[in-house]
């Protein structure tokens, strides 16, 4: 609504912003005539700058103006104008070295796992930090500090990450999340709830509600075999908890009250056409961060700290759950975010399990794995091996060399690898072997595993029920 003077008002020029910028990605995505886009570029500048203008303050998605506030805790699910394109469902950047982290912790507005944050880790747990930790693999967090805080004094908190079940197999870059938080459950002795999203993928995907959770419970297996401990864990499935917990879905209830359509809109990017479903999922990704959520574990407590490890790409839902916990009375869940694994085409995005040739599977057999990997994953190295010992190759865009940093455990032979690499003492295909050398008794060792998994231990894993802790 314009003002008396004709000009438009500050929550005019939101509007017209957040609906200028979904127009620029739908260009974008639908691969528009250049024109087209700079066009709606151009308008879309010229909208912030006008915003900037009226309010002082710079546009940020799903932050309306202060004059009808509301989140002031979440930042845009995904940027324009040529930036990295990060939300729950797409990532993609134009740089062969993958996202900018340190331009999201500023876009999302979170902190950096510095090296006094991971020696804080390794003081207060007594451990070694983990890879993940050492190597900037969980580069970001909200709150650490202050579950630490708690910690020394006694106490404690609980983990809570997820899975969407999209398809029965699950592909290496599955596993960062759970081979982390199975580090972190075994160093803090703490319980762990693992949502398993089947009803998302229902409303996301091409899928049957059956398929998806079947999915589900195969997933789950892949997820028992990482080796969490059946005594301090529970895996759910959202088809099956919602509707066995009171407690849970009044959690849902509660949250999807205190949050708008607008808010949804501007922090996931809803369009009119998007089914209702998809609206109301957020809270229900929201719910396990709060411990009254299930009352066979915490016996109705509220108070309990909830830490979630997960991809950056899922902070959305949790700037919108750190925003609603005080309103309803509730700790805000503190969290730990880790980079993306990268497709074996390179780190403009992320691995695909829609598409076999970008990912190496949990199910793929050592010659797959030598076949992908060799055929497939982007290098680093010069086009022929005279150039290559002269100049050397880039680690920095190499997916081998990046695969190994999630997966050799040894510093000292990684930085190695890293130095040989670089002044080209290694060739690509010895570099390549050595990630095969690397992934194929890591991923036999997991299928030997998942076979051990019977269908008794899922239930179990599955079952509510009191895990072995006591607050």
């Amino acid at each position: 609504m314009a003002d008396g003077s004709g000009n438009m008002t500050a929550m005019d020029l939101y509007e017209s912003l957040t609906s200028q910028g979904e127009l620029v990605r739908t260009l974008k995505t639908e691969k528009a005539v250049k024109a087209d886009i700079d066009a709606a570029v151009k308008l879309l500048l010229k909208l912030k700058a006008d915003y900037k203008q009226v309010t002082g303050q710079d546009y940020k998605a799903g932050c309306p103006p202060l004059e009808s506030t509301v989140l002031e805790d979440t930042g845009p699910a995904a940027a324009v104008d040529g930036e990295d394109m990060v939300d729950p469902w797409n990532v993609s950047t134009t740089s062969a070295k993958g996202v900018d982290y340190d331009k999201l912790i500023v876009r999302f507005g979170s902190s950096k796992v510095d090296q006094e944050l991971v020696d804080r880790i390794e003081r207060v747990s007594g451990k070694k930090p983990h890879r993940f930790l050492r190597r900037g693999i969980f580069f970001s967090h909200r709150d650490m500090h202050q579950v630490l805080d708690a910690y020394e004094k006694n106490k404690s908190f609980y983990l809570y990450t997820g899975r969407g079940p999209s398809s029965e197999a699950m592909h290496v870059g599955h596993l960062i999340p759970f081979i982390f938080t199975k580090w972190l459950q075994d160093t803090f002795d703490i319980p762990l709830v693992i949502q398993l999203t089947d009803d998302e993928k229902y409303l996301w995907k091409d899928l049957s509600l059956e398929d998806c959770h079947r999915y589900a419970v195969e997933n789950a297996k892949d997820i028992i075999a990482c080796g969490f401990d059946v005594n301090k864990t529970f895996i759910f499935s959202d088809l099956d908890y919602m509707g066995a917990s009171p407690d849970f879905y009044r959690n849902v209830v509660k949250i999807q009250k205190h949050v708008t359509f607008n808010q949804v809109k501007g922090i996931f990017g809803f369009g009119d056409s998007d089914c209702i479903g998809k609206i109301a999922f957020p809270a229900i990704q929201a719910a396990p961060s709060f411990s009254n959520s299930f009352p066979q574990i915490f016996k109705g407590r509220k108070d309990i700290q909830c830490l979630i490890p997960c991809a950056i790409d899922q902070d959305p839902y949790f700037r919108m759950t750190r925003d609603v916990a005080p309103r309803i009375g509730y700790p805000k869940p503190a969290l730990l975010h880790s980079t993306f694994f990268p497709a074996l085409q390179g780190a403009q995005t992320k691995m695909s399990a829609s598409d076999a040739n970008s990912s190496i599977f949990l199910t793929d057999t050592p010659k797959q794995i030598k076949n992908k990997v060799n055929k497939h994953a982007f290098s680093g190295g010069k086009d022929t091996i005279e150039e290559h010992r002269k100049y050397g190759g880039n680690p920095d865009v190499d997916v081998s060399f990046m695969y190994l940093t999630f997966f050799l455990e040894d510093d000292e032979q990684l930085d190695k690898i890293r130095q040989d690499y670089a002044s080209g003492a290694l060739l690509t295909g010895e570099l390549k072997k050595r990630l095969i050398d690397t992934l194929q008794p890591m991923i036999t060792a997991h299928q030997e595993r998942r076979k051990q998994v019977t269908e008794e231990m899922v239930l179990k894993f599955m079952t509510p029920r009191p895990l072995d802790f006591n607050f």
